[in-house]
This record gives structure tokens, C-alpha cells and sequence, in this order.
């Protein structure tokens, strides 16, 4: 094939491919059989002699498994017995290799082998449905592992930054949803099962041609691609009810790799995306994006990013890890393999900077910033016609159950409760405890009372917080057949303490145990 040559989608041959891939059982739930979880785990870290091991026979699936997900060249025989091989060749899916004899196989002949022109990944939807990711060969599976050898516009097929932000993505029928910055078009897919019309967009041209096999071969319906960066492809069109973005967030002193180098200074790729999308939101609308974010010296990153945030939005900002400087120079330096041995000229120089020229390059440009730490996490925004729009930055580093999006709707619809609701109607209303919510008592072994109670969800953001013997109580009691009110009452009696003083004290308490997810008010859908 011509280097810069991709397949071709021919409606009929693709579905063709589609039918033999899922008939060979070239699937997520296929791999996890075949292979087996330990090997499983190892291939989507980007280990590959696990699944070398396990694929050494000569069935099906072991055959689409070395030829699509670990490079490997098959005798056309093989591949011909599991794919629709010349047509796949024809469009350019595969080619012919030499054999062992040095030959080169014919169609139809026994000599000769086949390799695949592009990764193709097993993927399973939101639902169970089969799905297959295409990229460059090497980036279906552990990310780009050394991707600048290879050329600055690798498309990188689905990671861990691609899942995390289709589990975020809040799912609701919507007509016109965008996926900015769509590589292999990930999120496009995921996209496609709730939104009427989708548009997807990416600075680098090949990322929409990947893009466009990824659909394809799912089975999913086009997409409108658009070329170019940020909203400048979509500047004249309707605003969207769905924005989702995992851009080329990485913080690193100059372009290098397409995929993941925006080319603006430290995080303002970030920062621009995210302060520009109001524009491009319907009223409703919602906007998601994975993101980095500088910790500067002498400012509280939360009042940084809280900051980008634009007038005329809600936004739920979460940080889910922080790197000091040199851990970050570190990971992405070895994302591109700077860390591998550089060939020497006959001279003995090396033709390019050293791995340590480039970290020192990357610490310089932090430096000169002011730039201590990098946090990485998602940011969610919602379009709001509000007085007082709700800005939330907080960390949560500690583990989530994946999928979130309903559980991020849900934490805007209970901001527009709070936002609405003063403290007496707070008290007339009625909540419910959240589903799996379970009460901790932390004291010393023998003590009749407990030195506190925590309140812990074992779903969602799996949050815990301390809470008094009132909270706790009418966390325990908050069935929804009673007001906020009238189980105050009950408690304070039972107690005996002042009502009055214990209805005065306690709507700040039922304010955050709701903003938190752990109460939910009856007429708000729970999460």
C-alpha cells in the first residue's frame, strides 16, 4: 500500500468484514475466552507475549488475533478460511507479504501471507453491542509505545483516556451531538446510539478517515466530518446539545505528536476549549471534556480552572490525579519512546535530542511557568439560563463505578433543586436515602457511642462522608413518605433537644448530603 493510503469503505464488503469478524467471535467477550483475563489485561497495557502465547493455534479467532491486534503475518489460507480476504485486499484492509519461500502469494495460492494494514480492536458498547475501533498499526492496544518513530500524525486507537470519557458521557436522546477532536472516533460511536445527528472533527486528516472505518465497521451510521482545530470547523453551524472532547491536552514544550500536543502554551488548549463551547451549546446542553490543568506556585488550581469557566454555565469540575512535574515529563516522554537508545551517526552524535536534552526541555518550560504539578481530570459543563450558575471543583481521587453519566445528570438536575429551593421549602420536602448507602460507626472497640458516623455509597463516585447522630438518623429514616421536616421533629424529641434550634441548624447539613448524591429529593430521578 501507498504509505498514506487507508482503507476504503465499500458499504457492501465492509458488512461482509462486520459478518466475519463477529462470526469468528473477533470480539471483547471472544478475547477475554480466548486469551484469558491475566493475558487480557497484559494486551490492553500493551504487552503482547501473553497473547503471542495463547494464539499459537491455528483456529479463527487466533488467526484474526495475531494478524489485526498483534501484527503478526498469516498464510493467506488461513486469513482466506475466516475473512472475505481479496476483497479485504482489494479495499485495502490487508496486503500481501512474502512468504517463508520469499515468494509472493497470489489469490488463490497457498504460498504467500497476509498482514494487516491498520489495527483493528474489539470494543463492546454501552449495551453489549460489538464494536471494532480502527487505528495505526501498534496503537489498538497500551497507547502510542514509541509512536514518534513511526509519524507525527499516528491516530492512537481506544485507551484509557477514551474510556473514561465514554463513561462519562451523559446519554440522552438528543438531535445533534459533537465529538471534538474525534481520533478513531470513539466517542462519535458511542454518540451515535442517542443522537440524531452527529459531527465529528479533528485537526488531523487521517483521524477522519479512521473515524469513518470505526462507523463503518460497527455498523454504525455516518458521521459529518469536519477538518480543523478546536470550533473552528463548526463556526457557522447550529449549536450542539452535546459536546464531548478528549483533546490533545498534554502540557509539553512544543507539537510533536498530533494526537496528544495541542500547540498552545501550558494549558490553554484547555482552557480555550472549554471557555469557547457555551457558544456552541443549546440552553440544556451539555459539555464534557478530558483535560490537564498547571498547579502554579501560590495558587489554588480549583480558583484556576473554576476560573475558564464561561458565564452562562453550570460546571462540575473533578481532579482525579496529580503528577509533579518531573513524573509527567517522565510519562510522556516514554509515550513517544524518547526513553529508548537513540542511533548513533557514523560520527558518533546522535542525529536528534537526546532523552535528556528533552527532559530538560520539558522541566525548562515548567519552569519558566512557574508550573509545579499537573492534575488531570474531566470537566463537565451545562448550559444554564441560572442567576447564580453552580461552579464545583473538587478532587476525588479515589475509585468510581464506571459508567458516570447518569450520575452526572443527576448531580445537575439536584443543582437546579438546590438553586431553587430556600431553607423552609427545603425542610417541606421529602428524600429519599440513595441507593446502596450504607452507615459506618468508627470508635474504639468496647465505647457505648461511636466517635462518628459515616455515611458510605458503595455506587457511583462511591463518596463517604462523616455525619452527626441527627445526620444519621435522618439519612436512616429518609424513605420519601416523610418531610424533611417532620422527621426533624421526630428526632428531636426523640433527643431532646430544642426543634426550633434543630430546624435552624440542620438545611446546611440536608443541603450537602443532597449535592453529594446521598439524598435524593422524590421529585428529582435519583442517580
Amino acid at each position: 500500500m501507498i504509505d498514506n493510503a487507508l482503507p476504503v469503505v465499500q458499504d457492501e464488503n465492509v458488512r461482509r468484514l462486520r459478518e466475519a469478524l463477529s462470526a469468528a467471535r473477533f470480539t471483547a467477550d471472544g478475547l477475554l475466552e480466548l486469551l484469558g483475563a491475566p493475558a487480557y489485561a497484559a494486551l490492553a497495557r500493551g504487552e503482547t507475549v501473553p497473547a503471542l502465547r495463547a494464539t499459537r493455534g491455528d483456529g479463527p479467532l487466533e488467526t484474526l488475533v495475531r494478524l489485526f491486534l498483534l501484527q503478526q503475518p498469516a498464510p493467506y489460507v488461513s486469513v482466506a478460511a475466516v475473512l472475505p480476504a481479496e476483497e479485504a485486499l482489494a479495499d485495502g484492509w490487508l496486503e500481501r507479504t512474502a512468504g517463508r519461500a520469499g515468494r509472493v502469494g497470489g489469490a488463490g495460492e497457498n504460498q504467500g501471507e497476509l498482514c494487516a494494514t491498520v489495527d483493528v480492536r474489539p470494543y463492546s458498547g454501552p449495551e453489549g453491542e460489538d464494536w471494532w475501533i480502527v487505528s495505526d498499526l501498534g496503537c489498538a492496544v497500551g497507547g502510542a509505545s514509541g509512536s514518534a518513530e513511526r509519524r507525527e500524525d499516528v491516530v492512537l486507537g481506544v485507551g484509557g483516556a477514551s474510556t473514561t470519557l465514554a463513561g462519562i458521557m451523559v446519554r440522552r436522546p438528543v438531535g445533534r451531538a459533537l465529538d471534538l477532536g474525534t481520533g478513531s472516533g470513539v466517542q462519535a460511536l458511542h454518540a451515535s446510539r442517542f443522537a440524531t445527528h452527529v459531527t465529528a472533527t479533528d485537526l488531523n486528516p487521517r483521524a477522519l478517515d479512521f473515524t469513518r472505518l470505526t462507523l463503518a465497521l460497527s455498523g454504525a451510521p455516518a458521521a459529518e466530518l469536519r477538518e480543523g482545530a478546536l470550533f473552528a470547523p463548526v463556526a457557522d453551524e447550529e449549536p450542539y446539545d452535546l459536546i464531548v472532547s478528549n483533546p490533545p491536552f498534554v502540557i509539553s514544550p512544543g507539537a510533536r505528536l498530533t494526537y496528544r500536543d495541542g500547540g498552545m502554551s501550558g494549558d490553554d488548549l484547555c482552557r480555550t476549549l472549554v471557555r469557547e463551547s457555551v457558544g456552541r451549546l443549546t440552553q440544556g446542553g451539555y459539555c464534557q471534556v478530558l483535560a490537564n490543568w498547571e498547579h502554579r506556585e501560590d495558587e489554588d488550581w480549583r480558583d484556576r480552572v473554576s476560573a475558564w469557566v464561561p458565564s452562562g454555565c453550570d460546571a462540575w469540575i473533578v481532579q482525579r490525579e496529580v503528577q509533579d512535574v518531573t513524573q509527567y515529563a517522565e510519562l510522556w516522554l516514554r509515550d513517544a519512546g524518547d526513553h529508548r537508545a537513540v542511533p548513533q551517526t557514523s560520527s558518533g552524535r546522535y542525529p536528534q535530542a537526546t532523552y535528556a536534552e528533552r527532559y530538560d526541555a520539558w522541566l525548562d518550560e515548567f519552569a519558566a511557568r512557574g508550573t509545579k504539578a499537573v492534575g488531570f481530570g474531566w470537566i463537565t459543563l451545562r448550559r444554564t439560563e441560572a442567576e447564580r450558575p453552580s461552579v464545583i471543583a473538587e478532587e476525588w481521587t479515589h475509585p468510581v463505578e464506571q459508567p458516570l453519566g447518569e450520575v452526572i445528570r443527576a448531580h445537575f438536575e439536584r443543582q437546579d433543586f438546590l438553586r431553587r429551593t430556600d431553607d423552609a421549602e427545603l425542610l417541606d420536602h421529602h428524600y429519599a436515602l440513595a441507593d446502596e448507602v450504607v452507615q459506618e460507626q468508627i470508635g474504639l472497640p468496647g465505647a457505648e457511642d461511636p466517635e462518628y458516623v459515616v455515611l458510605r455509597q458503595n455506587r457511583g463516585m462511591r463518596r463517604a462522608t462523616t455525619v452527626d447522630t441527627v445526620g444519621a438518623g435522618f439519612a436512616g429514616v429518609s424513605d420519601g413518605s416523610l418531610s424533611a421536616g417532620r422527621i426533624l421533629d421526630a428526632i428531636g424529641q426523640l433527643l431532646g433537644e430544642d426543634v426550633t434550634e434543630l430546624r435552624a441548624r440542620t438545611p446546611a447539613s440536608i443541603r450537602l448530603l443532597v449535592e453529594q448524591g446521598f439524598l435524593t429529593p422524590v421529585d428529582v430521578p435519583r442517580s
